[in-house]
């Protein structure tokens, strides 16, 4: 059978193979308890371990029940995208209008429309190395091609304006960018981010963010939404971090008005709606009881952040930028072993302890990180730190 070319720019999802691997090893042996063994512990999926708030479950329950289980328009429930408005008024203090909100099949399906509608073949679009895999396989899908820039530490790994001035060519048609990022935590400088969003509004280009960690921020300094930079900025946002549904697979884009249209077609013909379920149950994410419990389930992260990576320095892992966001842990283990992936299968049969090497997420030196994601509970993290503690102990620097 012969195959689409575009295939050939579409790597293997990495992070998926490892949880196979992961979970192939928890079935066996090491993670019997009847044969001495003990459970792996799941570092290295970007999942909260909380789950969706009580009033989203019974909001779902009652759609299921009063039988609202009909198509939406492929926009949205308007009600959900009032409420969206209302949610970045409050929380952001943004004018947001409800007609620039679209309701997309997840966050991966709100990536794909922006980039069947704005990319073309022979387009470039610039985005950070490291930065999360599939955005620049949704680019791939629209037969443009990422360029990637590298980034550091000096940098809180997030690209420079400078940066994006330099690599702009005749084919370059826009930024993807992310704030806070998958795997790093981090997000970018907000004076930095509004240099970023000129120079490629003053190229004719588009300045795509992805914000799905948005709620998930723990320093004030980087709260602020880029929807703030103007209406020609794209707003890339998910019900799966900060609300806690993950397999609902909800998201949403907020798009410069003369952009609706061409996403409402294509949303249209790709995928009719998203989940009528999901978007009811959504509705109730927005009541006061359920933000009240994102906050809490915010400050747990925040904690959870605070004792996982002085607990990783002090084994001798560096993290060179302590994450403002998201949950996860970019760490350099190049002082304990030569080769992340190989670490990371050895920490798996080792320590049963699964995390994601850094091969999925960029060229530079992808072999010298891993991602930990702090999403699981506190007592999972200090039996992660007991565990590394005792396996490490022999080759620590």
């Amino acid at each position: 059978m012969k195959l689409a070319a575009r295939l050939d720019h579409i790597e293997p999802f990495y992070v998926m193979e490892c949880a196979k691997a992961a979970s192939e090893i928890a079935r066996g042996p090491l993670c019997d308890p009847a044969q001495g063994g003990r459970p792996m512990i799941y570092l290295n999926i970007g999942e909260p371990d909380f789950g969706a708030a009580p009033a989203v479950q019974a909001a779902a329950q009652a759609c299921i029940s009063q039988g609202l289980t009909q198509y939406t328009a492929a926009t949205g429930l308007p009600a959900l995208r009032e409420a969206l408005s209302a949610w970045y008024q409050q929380h952001f203090g943004l004018s947001i209008a409800p007609e620039r909100i679209v309701i997309t099949a997840g966050a991966s399906a709100a990536l794909q429309l922006a980039c069947l509608a704005l990319f073309e073949r022979g387009d470039e679009v610039l985005m950070p190395d490291p930065c999360y895999p599939c955005n620049r396989h949704f680019v791939a899908a629209a037969d443009a091609r990422a360029v990637l820039l590298p980034t550091g530490p000096e940098q809180r790994f997030q690209p420079s304006s400078e940066q994006v001035s330099a690599a702009w060519g005749p084919q370059t048609r826009g930024v993807v960018l992310a704030s806070p990022s998958n795997p790093t935590g981090t997000s970018i400088e907000p004076a930095e981010l509004r240099a970023i969003v000129e120079t490629v509004r003053a190229h004719g280009g588009v300045s795509i963010v992805d914000e799905i960690y948005l709620g998930l921020s723990y320093d004030p300094r980087f709260a602020g939404s880029a929807l703030a930079l103007g209406e020609d900025v794209i707003s890339v946002n998910s019900f799966s971090k900060y609300f806690g549904m993950t397999g609902w697979r909800l998201g949403w884009l907020v798009l410069p008005p003369d952009l609706v249209a061409p996403i409402e077609k294509l949303a249209q013909n790709l995928f009719i709606c998203p989940s009528t379920i999901a978007q009811h149950a959504a509705l109730a994410a927005f009541e006061p009881a359920s933000i009240a419990e994102f906050e809490r389930r915010r400050q747990l992260l925040r904690e959870r952040r605070d004792f996982i990576v002085p607990a990783l320095q002090a084994l001798g892992f560096k993290v060179p930028v302590v994450p403002d966001g998201a949950f996860y842990v970019w760490m350099d283990c190049s002082d304990l072993h030569p080769n992340a992936w190989d670490f990371a299968f050895e920490l798996m049969h080792s320590a049963q302890i699964a995390l994601t090497p850094g091969r999925d997420f960029g060229r530079i030196g992808a072999e010298r990180w891993l991602r930990l994601s702090f999403a699981s509970s506190m007592k999972d993290l200090q039996a992660t730190v007991a565990r590394l503690s005792e396996v490490l102990r022999p080759r620590r620097p």
